[in-house]
């Protein structure tokens, strides 16, 4: 494992009953760079993202994030919600769904995080709301409610939001699979465009030009496990196992 690591798995396990969801997962994602998970639904891909940010607990390996790091083969006992609310502060979370307040405006649902867990002054934090939703093209849309906004812009507010915390990596879980095909872009454009400012990220994705273009490596994982992994153009274009190939075979008209 390498310094220059922003996360770091090694042994990674996890189940849910007799269901073993993650088996032996090590991975590494380096500063600054994106790695898009792949592979079939069921595979695991959202759980080893929730795993990474401990909203799923694994019962066993290691995990860091920056200089924080959770070893859960070492104790049986689960980090406190101090530790755990430490840890998950380093990490910005993009889920399908996109989890916005709807009582709130759009600028008080980018604010809420740094108010309440970060104690920022309110117009400290709403002047940040403003930059966010500047970056992500919505800043016209402070004030209005997330029932008047496409898809595509709950899902830009909801990456707004998760900025606001000043994150050292994200995480994105199929950000764009709710979304009509007509919006999936302009959410991939303010992906593409954290990435081209040095964002550390990890994706889940479908969307495998974007994944082939944007992303540094990419990993195929399939039934809980890591099976191939390499740079991005590679794994996609040119992939060596059977798995691989067998799922990529499937989207080969969306890669011209």
């Amino acid at each position: 494992m390498s310094l220059n690591n922003m996360i770091e798995l090694v042994g990674v396990q996890k189940s849910f009953g007799p269901l073993q969801v993650l088996t032996d997962i090590t991975l590494c994602v380096e500063k600054g760079s994106v790695v898009a998970l792949i592979g079939p639904s069921g595979s695991g891909k959202s759980t080893l993202l929730r795993s990474i940010n401990l909203l799923t607990l694994p019962e066993k390996g290691y995990i860091k994030v920056g200089t924080q790091a959770v070893d859960f083969s070492q104790s049986k006992s689960l980090p406190g919600d101090k530790d755990l609310a430490a840890f998950r502060a380093r990490t910005g979370m993009v889920f399908q769904s996109f989890n916005l307040f709807p009582h709130m405006t759009v600028e008080q649902n980018v604010m809420e995080g740094p108010v309440t867990v970060l104690k920022m002054p309110k117009e400290q934090a709403r002047q940040l709301a403003r930059e966010l939703l500047a970056k992500v093209g919505l800043v016209e849309k402070a004030t209005a409610k997330p029932d008047s906004l496409s898809g595509g812009q709950k899902q830009r507010v909801a990456i707004a939001r998760a900025l606001a915390m000043k994150p050292e990596v994200m995480l994105f879980d199929e950000a764009t699979s709710a979304l009509d095909p007509e919006l999936v872009g302009e959410v991939l454009a303010v992906i593409r465009s954290l990435a081209a400012e040095g964002m550390t990220m990890l994706l889940v994705t479908h969307e495998m030009a974007f994944a082939r273009d944007v992303a540094d490596r990419v990993v195929f994982m399939r039934d809980g496990r890591v099976v191939e992994e390499g740079e991005a153009r590679q794994v996609i274009e040119a992939p060596s196992d059977p798995a691989t190939k067998a799922f990529l075979s499937h989207f080969h008209n969306g890669l011209n």
